[in-house]
């Protein structure tokens, strides 16, 4: 399993526990070659993740997101294995995205992610490998630690852990957003539906809401006011973000812990604030 200690990984290994399975962490980097020990079947979550930066600086992008999944796929054989891609490599729509929805990345990022799930599907079509997609649409919850993500970054401003935060736009765009366990759960069921020679592609998403609905949570939730820097919008936004997960859901997963209240709270509790009343609402 690559990426078993990050913030999604830690959530998987915790999951393929409680179902049975013994994850073996790959202690190396994905710029190496791989020396894969001997398992049954490989999760591959690693990976650079930060859009606004893959912009800066998108290079080190792609030596990690492809050529690191090439070198994992050089190393594999007879094995299935479950991949971690991302809803931004979707066109922006005003309808739900399903798995046959046009592809257009948006970023250096998703477009590394795009040119990574083509291997995977490519190797698993020659026989080489099994191969299921998860495409992860906004993982929030559960004690997330970076702050770029507008959830976190929300709770932590609410606990005067970070100044505030920065909004692009009016705060209406929408995403969805989907708790790190109900992500975790889909890599338990992708797991044990994956098979030598198939390639499956599936949305992992679960509540649509606008930042402006995260914002008015965060503060229910917390008592706490959250101070905000008003932005222009980004050139080229896309303003609405929904997942279609009913393929996800025909192999009997649900996102059960996905509500925005149930992420705020899981979230806020695992950031443990100070005690005091925090910014002044």
């Amino acid at each position: 399993m690559t990426g078993a200690t990050g913030y999604v990984g830690r959530a998987v290994v915790r999951e393929l526990r409680v179902h049975g399975h013994e994850p073996v962490p790959f202690r190396q980097r994905l710029s190496d070659p791989f020396e894969l020990p001997e398992t049954d079947a490989v999760v591959h979550l690693a990976a650079a993740a930060r859009v606004r930066e893959s912009f800066l600086d998108p290079l080190p992008y792609y030596e990690t997101n492809v050529a690191g999944t090439l070198n994992l796929l050089k190393a594999l054989k007879d094995q299935p294995l479950v991949f971690a891609s991302t809803g931004g490599v979707y066109r922006p729509s005003n309808s739900p995205l399903t798995e046959e929805s046009v592809r257009e990345p948006s970023s250096p990022y998703a477009a590394t992610k795009a040119a990574a799930e083509d291997l995977v599907a490519w190797a698993a079509r020659s026989g080489r490998i099994g191969a299921t997609t998860l495409r992860l649409f906004n993982v929030a919850g559960g004690g997330d630690t970076d702050t770029t993500r507008v959830i976190t970054r929300a709770v932590a401003s609410a606990a005067g852990t970070v100044p505030g935060m920065e909004v692009y736009g009016d705060g209406t765009a929408v995403r969805d957003f989907v708790h790190v366990r109900d992500v975790a759960a889909a890599f338990v069921v992708a797991l044990e539906n994956c098979s030598v020679g198939t390639s499956s592609v599936y949305n992992v998403g679960g509540t649509p809401a606008s930042v402006r609905d995260v914002l008015a949570t965060v503060e229910e939730v917390t008592g706490r006011s959250v101070d905000v820097s008003w932005k222009p919008a980004h050139p080229g936004e896309v303003r609405f973000q929904r997942a279609d997960v009913s393929r996800l859901r025909a192999l009997g997963w649900e996102p059960r812990h996905s509500s925005l209240a149930e992420i705020v709270t899981d979230q806020w509790r695992a950031s443990a604030p100070a005690p005091g009343p925090g910014p002044s609402r």
